[in-house]
């Protein structure tokens, strides 16, 4: 693989597969779903009605947008190019690297209830990167 993958990608597959990777996160992090047991399980206390600062969209759309531009790059180098395709590589991105270092996150970062904060955080990029590896992939 080389950075020459970069001309073969279709970007705006790219853009539409960060952002809405970005906005299950909006839902998947909200009060009545797993926002509250987020909160307890890392040991955050936002106050109600706080509003976050520009710096909690911002770096997490950018993140989003780096797993999304890596996952097309591997979707484009191996060829990946049916839904069984993209949901391999979205397992194996989302477990080989989401699932396992959020585990190392949970593990040793003193975290209030590290089981819970695993299972949701790694839940939530296991199913945004299939998501993310279905959309590069199946977008002609």
């Amino acid at each position: 693989m080389s950075f020459d993958v970069l001309g073969d990608l279709n970007w705006l597959a790219v853009i539409v597969a960060a952002v809405a990777y970005f906005a299950l996160g909006g839902l998947w992090y909200a009060r009545p779903v797993f926002g509250g047991p987020w909160q307890r399980a890392s040991g955050i206390t936002v106050p109600e009605g706080q509003r976050p600062g520009a710096a909690f969209y911002i770096i997490p759309l950018f993140t989003c947008f780096l797993s999304t531009l890596a996952t097309a790059m591997i979707a484009a180098s191996t060829g990946s190019s049916t839904a069984g395709d993209a949901i391999v590589l979205g397992l194996v991105v989302g477990v080989g690297f989401a699932v396992a270092l959020t585990l190392l996150d949970a593990a040793f970062s003193s975290r209030a209830q590290p089981g819970a904060y695993f299972a949701i955080v790694a839940g939530y990029h296991l199913v945004g990167l299939v998501g993310v590896a279905l959309i590069v992939t199946l977008w002609d």
